[in-house]
This record gives structure tokens, C-alpha cells and sequence, in this order.
């Protein structure tokens, strides 16, 4: 059984948490590989390096929406995307554990997973801009 008294703060931790986590892993590609190294990284990948900047932009963007709660449901749909995209164009050839050199697919598809359940649970206390999908789906009791 759902807690409906603390479940919209446990959305929230959820959402803040995963925003920072988004911020710290583009902050990783801002300052300890600059931008142009994670794009090089890119080409050797066999993919655009533009897309490199895209990357970047999705998660400082993506990070900050969550953890100001704006239409953190789409937000985390778009960060699913970018997260299998990594999982498939990066980690999948490393084997399963993050441990593993140059990193398994293990931590981004738990993080793919935690943005799963934040679009199930919602965008929780404290948002700022909550989308038309986050509607309550309670049933309002019948007037009258």
C-alpha cells in the first residue's frame, strides 16, 4: 500500500536527487573533459561529435528541470532516451557491471529505471510547473 501522506515527498527526493545527479554527470563532461574532449570521444565512438553538445545541453537542461520539478515526466522520458543511447552506443560491449573497464550498462539502466518510476509516480512536492499529465488520477467524490 502507497503512503498518500509521504508518497509526494518521496517523488520529490526522487526528482531532486536525479537532477543533481544529471548536473554532476554533465558537469563531468563541462570540466573534466571539456566539451570538445567528450565530443572527440564521441567520433571515436563512430558517432556525430555534435551530438556531444546536444548530450551536454539535454543533461545541465534535464538535470535543472528536475530539480526545479518542471514537466519532470517528459524530462525524465527524454533522459530515458539519452540514457539508452549510452547504454547501447557505449556501455553494452563492457558487460554488465559498472566495474567493468570503461563501465557495464549496470548504473545507467538503474538510473533509466529510477526516471521510470518518477514518470509512474509524478512529479511530486514542490514543482514548479507541473504538466497537464500530472493530474491527480484519484476519482473526486460525486457532488451532492
Amino acid at each position: 500500500m502507497i503512503d498518500l501522506r509521504t508518497a509526494a515527498f518521496g517523488a520529490f527526493v526522487l526528482r531532486v536527487v536525479s537532477g543533481v545527479l544529471f548536473l554532476a554527470h554533465a558537469a563531468l563532461k563541462i570540466f573534466v573533459f571539456t566539451p570538445a574532449g567528450t565530443a572527440q570521444f564521441f567520433g571515436s565512438l563512430g558517432l556525430p561529435p555534435e551530438l556531444a553538445y546536444l548530450v551536454i545541453l539535454i543533461e545541465v537542461v534535464g538535470g535543472a528541470a528536475l530539480i526545479l520539478g518542471v514537466y519532470a515526466r517528459l524530462v525524465s522520458l527524454v533522459l530515458i532516451i539519452e540514457l539508452l543511447g549510452a547504454i547501447f552506443s557505449v556501455h553494452a560491449a563492457n558487460g554488465f557491471f559498472f566495474n567493468n573497464a570503461n563501465g557495464g550498462w549496470e548504473y545507467p539502466a538503474f538510473w533509466a529505471l529510477t526516471l521510470a518510476v518518477q514518470i509512474l509516480l509524478g512529479y511530486g512536492a514542490f514543482a514548479l510547473v507541473p504538466s497537464r499529465f500530472n493530474q491527480s488520477t484519484r476519482r473526486q467524490p460525486a457532488a451532492g
